[in-house]
């Protein structure tokens, strides 16, 4: 479970995924446009941020759905 946050302003974010989720996927949302289209490269170059274990970022990575979340954030 990843739960995603685009960070608009100061008191405000738009978050998908549940509240207990062990990892966090943080962006800001000058950077989420970018993100969204390559996430892996943003969180290598540090502007896609994360806390938790790797290991289920990775795996979300690899797989796509990170993209498709942060998209959908952008979307609403």
């Amino acid at each position: 479970m990843i739960q995603y946050r685009v960070v608009v302003g100061k008191a405000h974010e738009r978050v998908a995924g549940p509240d207990d989720a062990p990892v966090v996927v943080t962006v800001a949302a000058a950077d989420a446009a970018d993100a969204a289209a390559d996430p892996t490269v943003a969180f290598m170059r540090g502007r896609l941020k994360s806390t938790g274990p790797t290991g289920p970022l990775l795996a979300a990575l690899r797989d796509g759905s990170v993209a498709a979340a942060l998209s959908g954030l952008l979307a609403d």
